[in-house]
Order: C-alpha cells, then structure tokens, then sequence
C-alpha cells in the first residue's frame, strides 16, 4: 500500500506520460508515412457526400442552439440523477424531496421551451407562429 502522496500519484503521472508518449508517437509515424496529396478535391470541405454550397459564415436558426441547449440540460439531468441513485437508501426522505424538487425545476424548463415552440421543426408549425 502506498504510504506518500507522491507514491500514490506515481501510477496517475506513469499513465499519462506514456499516453502522451503514445500520442506522439502515433502523430509523428503518421506525418512520416502519410503520402502528403493535395488536389482539389482533396481540399473542398466534406459535408456528408453532399455538394457544399454557400459560405461557412451564414446564420443559423436559434432552434439549433436551443437543441443544444437542451442537450445539455438533459444530460446534466442524467448526471445528477445516477449519484441520487446510489445514495438514495441512506439518506431516505430528504434526497426524494430534494430530487423531487430538481425533478420539477426541470420539467417546468421543459415545459416552457415546449410552449415557446423550441421543439417544433415543422415548417408549417413555424409559418403558424408567424401570425
């Protein structure tokens, strides 16, 4: 059993230093190895096989950053909720009173965009809106 901070950490250190290593090494046999060919097509941007058109500084719709957004929401939700889990026969009462309130603050945020109309894609929905 390791008896000083320093031998506790040696593994941890070890373990990143050859993982640096190995992402060094892997990079520099790449850029030794790799035929270098710049063509054309070679250079145009990839867009799922499709033509690329426009510029790469059009604007987007709010309705992509507000999935996003709720991406995130709902993957902290996901975070919070596995330790609640865990802990949740120990401290009985209490951690269902307070997940029950996160739980709500939640859905009431849910509920909201759904109202806003984050969450419709339709362009018929959206037309609808409008008026």
């Amino acid at each position: 059993m390791p008896e000083t901070y320093a031998e506790q950490y040696f593994p941890v250190l070890v373990q990143a230093l050859l993982a640096m290593a190995l992402a060094a090494g892997l990079l520099t046999a790449s850029y030794l190895l790799g035929k270098r060919v710049r063509n054309r097509v070679k250079d145009t941007p990839y867009e799922s096989g499709m033509v690329p058109t426009g510029d790469a500084r059009h604007r987007f719709s709010v309705k992509f950053y507000l999935v996003a957004m709720l991406f995130i929401l709902f993957d902290i939700e996901a975070i919070f909720l596995y330790p609640w889990a865990v802990v949740y026969r120990e401290l009985k009462m209490f951690a269902f009173v307070e997940m029950l309130v996160f739980v709500v603050l939640i859905l009431s945020g849910f509920f909201y965009i759904w109202k806003k109309g984050a969450l419709d894609w339709s362009p018929e929905s959206t037309a609808n809106r409008k008026r």
